[in-house]
């Protein structure tokens, strides 16, 4: 009797093991957490790609920068860098607040972080609108599109993820001990924008 209800714990066993074995994780940084990293860490190649690009038109070649006859609208693009830069600060007061149990900061935090960038992609769309040349206008102009450009799609990339996190923090889906949800889209966010502080110094500035 002794035997078979050791072979019937065994079978038991076996049935509760069914299947492959758990994946070996060997990082010590949440999946999540990690997934965005290397995310960031690829998006900041195709970045790197461009800036090659706009220096290599703009020094290797020796082009003037900007194109003659061309204007780049300094003060616009000043006001629209300070708008994108306080949206850091209002989605760390969001992922503050979370963290201490605050919801009411939390979802302050988030919509004006969605509202500040939504005023800059704006401001940008109509910078184009009047800027007053194309990117097929030249190498120069090329460059000043793709570059500001695929700054814009991040932006815009942004937004989705932070219209998500804003509707799930006014449906109370965040808690003290669970708020890997914003703290996620958060760094992606704080990538954009410092991005857009090299891509504003550069082009704009420099």
């Amino acid at each position: 009797m002794e035997a078979a209800s050791i072979a019937h714990a065994g079978a038991h066993d076996a049935d509760e093991h069914h299947g492959p074995p758990p994946a070996n994780s060997s990082s010590r940084v949440e999946p999540q957490l990690l997934g965005m990293l290397l995310f960031i860490i690829s998006e900041v190649m195709v970045f790197g790609a461009f800036f090659t690009a706009y220096f290599f038109i703009r020094i290797a070649q020796g082009n003037p920068w900007p194109a003659p006859g061309t204007h780049l609208p300094l003060e616009v693009a000043g006001v629209n860098t300070a708008i994108l830069v306080s949206s850091s600060f209002t989605i760390h007061w969001a992922q503050s607040s979370i963290a201490k149990g605050n919801r009411f900061g939390l979802k302050a935090g988030m919509l004006l972080t969605f509202l500040l960038g939504c005023t800059f992609l704006f401001i940008q769309i109509n910078e184009y609108a009047n800027i007053g040349f194309a990117p097929q206008d030249g190498a120069q102009q090329t460059i000043f599109y793709s570059l500001t450009g695929l700054h814009g799609a991040h932006v815009f990339i942004g937004l989705c993820l932070l219209l998500f996190v804003t509707i799930r923090s006014f449906r109370g889906h965040y808690s003290p001990e669970q708020h890997r949800g914003v703290e996620v889209p958060g760094i992606y966010w704080h990538f954009v924008d410092v991005m857009w502080l090299v891509v504003y110094s550069t082009v704009y500035l420099l």
